[in-house]
């Protein structure tokens, strides 16, 4: 009895001990999580706010052509009715141009705003000397205003938000003060449009066949490995990939020649929308088909044998509950492909993006070009306006990019609803 107690009282002081350690230990790793953690917070937080620093902030302007000599019976022109408008567009326009722009739009039927904007634009020509980060505007306001008058006396210094409605409908022009990202947006969507059209149902597909019917053999294994490897080849080579297939083997195709599309002037070779949404298909296609097997393999297999059972086929047993139980899973790897593609860019500068380009895309044998693309070329030129309008445009993709993936959010909360009440 008093070996036993011993032995008792010893075991009970080394549980104690080690119970102590386990705490100290599971301690110190809730620590490096949490550092990990706020360390993560603070550079997404620091990559947000340099955002947003060069998206905003005054800007230093003088306009090319003054705009008291522009003046009508001593009206200031930001103070013209319509009709002043058209005289002065009328008096300093070519004619040429006039045409243009009234073919657009008449000038009878514009609003003052759109005629004063026209101005501006094309008569002034305001041209940007020195522009300001959001910090510097908030903070060093009476620095600014010092420097502007003695260095650039005749000059304008006005806010701006990089960001605006005039940004987001114009197409891309040389000028930093009235080029705009339209043409890269439609780009953007149509070119994504694509890749979901041919990576989600391809990559379904492939995954409820090795998992669902193909058998543990080394050819199905030897796929099945090869498909992990592919999901972690870098960006640029199915660039190469789609360069040779889809630009060159297939440009009858690609190019819309095959269909009589480039008869009205549209592009002759392979370097289309198509091209590059499948090109972005075959990148995000082997993480469409890892996360599918791995949604399809996380569902019971007492709800498979239930339903054969019941005298289903296999096939009916996937579509009408494998499928339905594994949707929510799949959409959200769908969802984290899909943001993958959307930031690409070397992909789709070897298939052959055009970095200045001033033509809406109008359809899927257009020219093309992306936000990533456009981002790309503004951050490589030397004037620092260009910067803002790069941050702008990063902006722009960000909040594309979080309304896709809110809408697929929202899509799977709905089907895990409608699973677990229906």
């Amino acid at each position: 009895m008093t070996v036993d107690a011993g032995h008792s009282a010893a075991s009970r002081t080394d549980f104690s001990s080690n119970l102590a350690g386990r705490h100290s230990t599971s301690a110190r790793w809730r620590l490096v999580f949490m550092a990990s953690t706020i360390l993560a917070i603070t550079f997404l937080g620091a990559l947000i706010l340099t955002i947003i620093d060069d998206a905003f902030g005054y800007v230093l302007m003088v306009d090319a052509v003054d705009q008291k000599s522009l003046e009508q019976d001593g009206v200031p022109l930001l103070e013209m009715d319509a009709n002043g408008l058209r005289a002065v567009i009328e008096e300093n326009l070519s004619n040429r141009r006039q045409r243009a722009l009234n073919r657009e739009l008449p000038f009878e039927e514009r609003s003052t705003a759109d005629l004063l904007e026209i101005v501006l634009a094309e008569i002034v020509k305001p041209e940007v000397v020195a522009t300001y980060t959001l910090y510097e505007s908030l903070f060093n306001k009476r620095a600014i205003v010092d420097n502007a008058s003695t260095a650039w006396p005749d000059s304008t210094l006005v806010f701006r938000s990089w960001v605006s409605m005039r940004f987001l409908s114009s197409s891309q022009t040389a000028r930093p003060m009235t080029t705009g990202v339209l043409t890269a947006v439609k780009g953007t969507l149509l070119t994504i449009a694509i890749t979901l059209l041919f990576a989600f149902p391809v990559g379904i597909a492939a995954a409820i066949w090795l998992e669902e019917y193909a058998t543990d053999n080394k050819l199905n294994r030897f796929i099945q490995v090869n498909i992990y490897n592919l999901a972690g080849v870098p960006s640029i080579i199915y660039g190469m990939l789609g360069l040779a297939v889809f630009v060159r083997v297939l440009e009858p195709l690609t190019s819309g020649s095959a269909f009589g599309v480039t008869a009205s002037g549209e592009v002759a070779n392979g370097r289309t929308v198509l091209s590059a949404g499948l090109t972005l298909a075959i990148l995000i296609l082997p993480v469409i088909i890892i996360n599918a097997q791995e949604a399809l393999r996380a569902i019971s297999g007492s709800l498979r044998h239930s339903s054969l059972a019941l005298g289903a086929t296999k096939w009916q047993t996937i579509w009408h509950h494998v499928l339905p139980a594994s949707f929510d899973r799949i959409l959200t790897g769908t969802v984290l492909a899909v943001s993958r593609a959307i930031g690409e860019t070397a992909p789709l500068v070897v298939v052959g993006a055009s970095t200045f380009l001033t033509q809406d895309p109008s359809g899927v044998f257009s020219k093309f070009t992306t936000l990533p693309i456009q981002i790309y070329q503004w951050t490589s030129r030397p004037q620092p306006e260009f910067r803002h309008i790069a941050a702008a445009a990063i902006v722009v993709l960000l909040a594309l990019m979080l309304s896709l993936n809110a809408f697929a959010i929202v899509t799977r909360n709905r089907l895990r609803k409608q699973k677990r009440f229906g």
